[in-house]
């Protein structure tokens, strides 16, 4: 039973990889202990977003990944 998190953007630098596996169910709380420490810190910033199963979610802090699931880490968008 596992989750797969995606890092994207400038988060796949600070991960060192594009994605992970990990246990199920994931919460935001093991979200922030299974990327470690720079991830983590970024996923605090109120402009980083993490979508589950396709779809983003309106407060992260909410998070609960059940087996199969995809979660991924969005990084702030910028351009014009």
């Amino acid at each position: 039973m596992s989750v797969r998190i995606l890092f994207l953007g400038p988060l796949r630098d600070l991960a060192g990889q594009d994605e992970m596996q990990v246990e199920a169910p994931l919460d935001w709380n093991g979200l922030l202990e299974a990327v470690g420490t720079p991830v983590s810190a970024q996923l605090r910033e109120e402009r980083v977003n993490v979508a589950c199963k396709g779809l983003v979610l309106a407060d992260k802090t909410t998070l609960l990944a059940e087996d199969g699931d995809e979660v991924a880490l969005l990084p702030p968008v910028s351009g014009g």
